[in-house]
Order: C-alpha cells, then sequence, then structure tokens
C-alpha cells in the first residue's frame, strides 16, 4: 500500500493541474464588441468631462494618460482612443517621424494634411506605435480617422483599392494589440470592410441622407455611433433611433456638450 501513495498523490496533482489553468493559460481576453444602440460622448476638444451617464467614450488618444482612461473604466464606461491615421497632423508629439514624402494637400483643418496612403511600408510601423500607445493608456478600441481619402484631393491619385488595402491594415494592427476598431465615414467601402471592423463612427449621415448605409453594421450586431452638428435631435432621432444608431447632436469643436436622441 505505502508503494501506491506516491502513485495515487501524483494522479491527484495531475488532476488539479488540468481543472485549475492559471490565468497565464487562458490567452488574452476577446476585444471588446459594441453592440447597436449603446449610447455614447464624443469629446476630442477642451477639459474632458466625464461625467456624462453613458457606457462609451471616444476621446483623443494623445491628450489623455493613462490614468484617465482608468478613471473612466472605474466609472463604468468603455473608452475609444481617437487618431488620424490618414493624415498628418503638425501639433503631435511623432510629427517629425514622417517623412515629406508622405504629405499631401491640406484636409480642410488647420496643421493637417492628407498622407499616401499607399506607402503602407512606411506608414505600418508609425501607426502600429501609435497604437501600442492607445493599448498602453488601456484603451478598449480605437477610432481611425481621415479612412476615406480617395474621395478626396488628396495630392496622391489614390483608389478605391488603396483605401481598402490600407483600411485593412488598420484593422490588422488594432486587432493584433486587442483593440476593437471602428470604421470612419468610408460609406462607400461598407460593404467590403464590414467583416474588418468591429463598428462604425459616422459625421452627418442624416444630414446628406446616407443613414441606410450604415444598416450592415447594426444588422451584424455591431454598434454605429453617430454624430450630427447641424440638425436638432428632432430632426435626425426619428429617422436614426430606428435604425439602431447611436446618434447625439454635437458642435464642430467636439467638446464637451452633447444633445442624445
Amino acid at each position: 500500500m505505502r508503494r501506491l501513495l506516491p502513485l495515487l498523490a501524483l494522479l491527484l496533482c495531475a488532476a488539479a493541474c488540468t481543472t485549475a489553468p492559471s490565468p497565464d493559460d487562458r490567452g488574452p481576453a476577446p476585444r471588446w464588441q459594441p453592440r447597436p444602440g449603446l449610447a455614447w460622448q464624443w469629446q476630442l476638444s477642451g477639459r474632458l468631462d466625464p461625467s456624462v451617464d453613458v457606457p462609451v467614450y471616444d476621446i483623443d488618444g494623445f491628450d489623455h494618460p493613462a490614468a484617465t482612461v482608468a478613471d473612466l473604466h472605474r466609472r463604468g464606461r468603455k473608452v475609444i482612443c481617437y487618431l488620424s491615421t490618414g493624415a498628418w497632423e503638425d501639433f503631435r508629439p511623432d510629427a517629425g517621424r514622417f517623412p515629406k514624402s508622405l504629405l499631401g494637400k491640406g484636409n480642410g483643418w488647420p496643421g493637417e494634411r492628407w498622407l499616401d496612403i499607399r506607402r503602407t511600408d512606411l506608414l505600418a510601423p508609425l501607426m502600429a506605435a501609435r497604437l501600442d500607445m492607445c493599448r498602453a493608456k488601456g484603451f478598449d478600441a480605437v477610432e481611425p480617422d481621415n479612412m476615406d481619402g480617395y474621395t478626396h484631393d488628396t495630392g496622391f491619385p489614390l483608389t478605391a483599392a488603396d483605401q481598402l488595402r490600407y483600411n485593412r491594415l488598420i484593422a490588422r494592427l488594432a486587432h493584433d494589440r486587442g483593440l476593437a476598431v471602428g470604421l470612419k465615414n468610408d460609406l462607400d467601402q461598407i460593404p467590403q470592410l464590414l467583416d474588418d471592423f468591429d463598428f462604425a463612427v459616422d459625421e452627418q449621415c442624416a444630414q446628406y441622407d446616407e443613414c441606410e448605409l450604415l444598416t450592415p453594421f447594426v444588422r451584424a450586431g455591431k454598434a454605429v455611433f453617430h454624430a450630427e452638428y447641424e440638425l436638432a435631435p428632432e430632426d435626425f432621432c426619428p429617422e436614426t433611433r430606428p435604425l439602431g444608431l447611436s446618434s447625439i447632436r454635437k458642435q464642430y469643436d467636439l467638446g464637451a456638450w452633447r444633445l442624445g436622441c
């Protein structure tokens, strides 16, 4: 009997080890999947107001430290990291890392110029570093802006195929870091990009009678975070709420002020 005791002990240990894996053995946590209808706050300027009673905040990734993201998490919010991935901004701390050959025409905002998204060899490491920043600060997702350059006069002969390739690159880089990623505007390419993105962010689809184009996201169980600037909520909410969009009224400076549906 004494000879059997060590064998029994080993068997019991093996059983315990297989039924109680350590946290390190469980793999990465699944990324956030925002569902249609979630209320949100979008604030990219001014002193951040963390008190808006909504489950989702979209804030500037460069302007806010990890402590701000952690505070929003303590308040029960998911937090989206705003980045410009299709345009260069002269006021960002990494602006000097972008070769001048990547910089095209202005995009209408002070200090911003379109990027030559065909040069993924140069842009991929720059955008990966920005997404690393979002992950390090604890963000749940990323809002990559200026993702429809091929529809604008950028100074480069960009094609729809160029845009698809670049947008998918950004989505892949985000997913590799465990971040959810939203498709910003680029409505015409929703059918091709729906599977690559976890949600959508749209501006002024009601004003331009384009909200129906966003419904594939809703039908796929993915949120559409939508903002209007010039229409009153009573003018767009009756249209966008039945479509499943998460709609708000904002001012162009994207400060703390908001009106929800």
